[in-house]
């Protein structure tokens, strides 16, 4: 990476700068990004790709902005810049901290943090905060990013939603909005706009000043339903969440970016758990459906040996295996014995190890479901922490998970408290007990998916130690929460920490805090039998991915004894496959089938490691009724191969042409039908990805699956 930092005066005045102004440049192949400080100020000058002459923003751009004890600062605002300081963290990666004061006063200092990466047209940045005087302090409509843009509010379009939705003129986003796309069509260029603040709590938007065409990527502002704040004490730090702004040029399609540049900048630069784990689950069962909280160790046994037959690889117990302290079983659906996590010693006489270990002898992995925010009035934990609990404006104990008139005994505990330490040597003991390596955490923990009221939310605990209001609660509750998995990883590094939509908050929320702290997010709860079940697990994959890694998203509760087992398995195949059900009910024949699906993705997995990776398949588009989709999930970093999905959703016609892309041009390629391993075609990465090959499927409603390899030439 070619790197500079121009800081002093004959050079800069030389090179047509004024006389007295620092610049301080970040480059690689692809992109430059100049900062400025000047007259006490500092902005961004200029962001443009090398590769073209147009311009992506705006001459002076205050680059960041927040309000602090309710006066605003940005990068205009009156300072000094006391140090400039380089790191390069690798050979690819370099980083620019930039320390800046207040003139005149003392009272804070805020550090600065731009990273560029080789090869990525991308600038990520985050800003650490520090109280350096004797009075506390507040921050709140906190702006990583707040830029002029030369994309002209007329003619420019958000691609937000994850990409996937298209927005005219002034634009707000919100949880849903990990990455944004500001795309102007008649040019071609555009850019990306990515948030990795966790939840609820992020924040990016266009044309927020008046008719001005800036961009603004941080947190949640006071008039929003979840607003940002963060006390400081005297000497206390605090660093944000990071954030990335990518440009292009070239794509009518602003959403290529996200397919493209975007799929790989996530996967090389924000380092997803997911992609570090050795053995990456391809194949998992939960017990959820149709057993709930009905469970036992007969019945555990039972499932299991069927499950294995079928070639599952790590099987979950689900809700129903906990006990409180009392010892009394669960008898409901769910919503009891949360909080003490003992186990049950009605259902499992001998405790969960020899279960546990029968699953292990099978071939399997067991995993856990945990309330890991939720405690019920009947517990130990409860009666002797109270205090360890959200709390309502009343001051009585809060319910953050579903909305009730009375108080029912469902308390939602607060991770800015003790309730951290204690979830997670509960869990450590899990792992180091019985073996756990898959804990499903679930409920809510800062608002719930279900809940409409914004109000029912955080904690409003008066005189918190961590927390000093509502505002504030909710950045606390995730961080803590983030920490206690990060904390987790350390100690049990192979532990695959499952963090459910309901954990992070809102329906089918998946982003890249949660990527980056948890391996996965159990994404949704689908029961409809096929066709439209299958369609709704592609739906969903589809429009979180590629923006978020595939293989995080774990869609439920597609049953294995169904009619169509191969449609489900085929579309599941696309995400991270996992299945409930009765696998017991199948008959032997299918149990086979399951297994040689099971045994071709291992055998995809271990030659291509699919699982790091999916892009669009081109000429598909979103799976709806009447129509085909497809998603590709190739290793273009090594362009060995990987594997397509192809369906069709009740389309009229019977075949339709398929391109891969990421192919080496001038390698050869078979690709051979799964898992039959049935030939299909040998040609060369060109001629697959410019004439493709011809798919027929009769089936009105169905898929196939074909492994792409390349062919070692003598």
């Amino acid at each position: 990476m070619k790197y500079n930092i121009i800081t002093f005066f004959a050079l800069l005045f030389c090179s047509g700068v004024a006389f007295g102004q620092k610049v301080i440049t970040l480059e690689n192949n692809l992109v430059k990004y100049d900062v400025v400080y000047n007259n006490d100020s500092l902005y961004l000058s200029n962001f443009n790709l090398k590769s073209d002459t147009l311009n992506y923003v705006k001459s002076k751009s205050k680059g960041f902005s927040f309000v602090l004890n309710d006066t605003e600062y940005s990068g205009f605002s009156k300072w000094n810049l006391d140090k400039v300081k380089r790191v390069k963290t690798d050979k690819t990666t370099q980083r620019v901290i930039l320390t800046l004061k207040p003139k005149g006063e003392k009272t804070f200092k805020i550090f600065v943090n731009y990273e560029m990466y080789d090869n990525h047209p991308f600038i990520r940045k985050w800003i650490t905060f520090e109280n350096t005087g004797k009075e506390d302090f507040k921050i709140e409509s906190l702006n990583v990013q707040d830029i002029y843009t030369s994309m002209n509010n007329t003619w420019a379009m958000v691609l937000n939603n994850y990409g996937r939705m298209k927005h005219l003129m002034k634009y707000e986003g919100d949880w849903d909005d990990p990455v944004v796309v500001i795309e102007q069509a008649n040019s071609k260029q555009g850019m990306a706009l990515g948030n990795e603040a966790m939840g609820i709590l992020k924040r990016t938007a266009f044309q927020s000043e008046g008719m001005h065409d800036n961009v603004q990527v941080g947190l949640t502002h006071p008039n929003q339903d979840f607003p940002f704040r963060k006390w400081f004490k005297p000497k206390q730090s605090w660093t944000s969440p990071k954030t990335f702004i990518g440009l292009y040029h070239g794509y009518r399609d602003g959403f290529q970016m996200i397919n493209n540049e975007v799929n790989k900048f996530v996967k090389t630069a924000l380092k997803p758990r997911i992609y570090d784990l050795k053995e990456k689950p391809t194949f998992v069962y939960n017990t959820w459906y149709p057993f709930r909280t009905h469970i036992s160790d007969t019945l555990i046994r039972r499932v299991a040996k069927a499950a294995a037959e079928c070639g599952v690889k790590e099987f979950i117990i689900d809700d129903g295996w906990q006990v409180n302290a009392h010892g009394k079983s669960s008898i409901r659906g769910w919503g009891e014995n949360y909080g003490d996590w003992h186990v049950d010693q009605n259902k499992f006489p001998g405790g969960l190890k020899p279960t546990f270990d029968y699953i292990k002898s099978l071939g399997m992995k067991p995993g856990l479901w945990i309330s890991i925010g939720s405690a019920t009035k009947d517990s130990k934990v409860y009666q002797e922490h109270p205090e360890w609990f959200v709390q309502k404006p009343d001051g009585s104990t809060g319910n953050l998970h579903f909305q009730s008139p009375v108080d029912n005994g469902f308390y939602s505990a607060s991770f800015g408290t003790g309730w951290k330490d204690y979830m997670k040597e509960t869990i450590l003991r899990l792992v180091k007990d019985y073996g756990l390596a898959y804990a499903k955490m679930d409920l809510a923990v800062v608002t719930s998916p279900y809940v409409n009221d914004t109000k029912q939310s955080g904690s409003y605990a008066k005189d918190h130690p961590d927390y000093r209001d509502h505002n504030e609660s909710f950045t606390v509750l995730y961080e803590n929460m983030l920490k206690m998995f990060d904390e987790l990883h350390e100690e049990a590094p192979e532990l695959f920490i499952d963090c459910t939509y309901e954990t992070t908050g809102k329906v089918h929320l998946m982003d890249y805090a949660t990527a980056e702290h948890a391996e996965g997010n159990w994404l949704s709860n689908i029961e409809d039998p096929a066709p439209v079940g299958p369609m709704r697990v592609r739906q969903l994959a589809w429009w979180r991915s590629p923006a978020v890694p595939a293989s995080s998203l774990v869609i439920g509760n597609l049953p294995m004894d169904t009619d169509d087992i191969d449609l489900t398995m085929k579309s599941l195949i696309g995400t991270l496959p996992i299945v409930l059900g009765d696998p017991d009910k199948l008959p032997v024949e299918k149990r086979q089938e399951m297994r040689s699906w099971a045994d071709w993705m291992d055998q995809m997995q271990e030659r291509f490691d699919y699982m790091s990776y999916r892009k669009d398949l081109e000429g598909f588009g979103e799976p709806r009724e009447g129509y085909w989709d497809g998603w590709q999930r190739i290793n273009y970093d090594t362009q060995e191969g990987g594997i397509l999905g192809v369906f069709r959703q009740g389309a009229k016609e019977s075949a339709r042409m398929v391109y891969p892309s990421e192919l080496n041009e001038n390698a050869t390629y078979e690709i051979n039908l799964a898992p039959s391993g049935k030939h299909v075609i040998t040609a060369t990465g060109k001629e697959l990805m410019e004439r493709g090959f011809q798919v027929v499927i009769n089936k009105k409603y169905g898929g196939e699956l074909f492994e792409v390899s390349k062919v070692i030439i003598p």
